[in-house]
């Protein structure tokens, strides 16, 4: 893979760095990470959904923190009584402990999480905030009534001044 030098754009731009830094680390694997699976889906013009494959885990074995840009999702298997008394033959059905990591765009929320047959649904929004909104300026006439208002003093002054 190509290795890409960011460091013209750090001396011309401020306030990237961290998206150069994001962009420098999808160059290297992240230790060929597969579990659990999980899809990445746009449900609307600024929502999204992230789908994980969690069969075995319970509620509250899994554990969702947004923090700062970063959503990270946690699952810790509780140990069970019986599955220690069980013997299993072939074992397909993972119960390893698993943490994932999201990078989040700017003003992406967690808007709630579901567990479903098996599935971990995260809802994500973008909300931009109202001051960050594009918004239109009306354009007013002040200038002139200013002109008008300093002529008045002056004719004003001009008539004490002759007195």
């Amino acid at each position: 893979m190509r290795h890409f030098d960011f460091s013209p754009l750090y001396r011309s731009t401020v306030g990237f760095d961290r998206l150069f830094t994001m962009l420098d680390s999808l160059g290297q694997p992240e230790s060929a990470q597969a579990y659990p699976p999980y899809n990445i889906e746009r449900t609307g013009e600024s929502s999204y959904r992230i789908t994980m494959a969690v069969a075995g885990f319970d509620q509250n074995e899994i554990e969702i923190e947004a923090h700062r840009n970063q959503l990270t999702i946690k699952g810790t298997k509780i140990a069970d009584e019986t599955d220690a008394e069980k013997e299993f033959l072939y074992r397909g059905i993972a119960s390893r402990a698993f943490e994932r990591r999201f990078h989040l765009a700017d003003h992406v929320e967690v808007a709630g999480a579901s567990l479903k047959n098996g599935l971990l649904h995260i809802d994500l929004k973008r909300e931009i905030p109202e001051e960050l909104k594009p918004r239109k300026i009306n354009v007013t006439a002040v200038a002139s009534n200013v002109a008008q208002s300093i002529d008045a003093k002056t004719v004003d002054t001009k008539a004490i001044d002759s007195k």
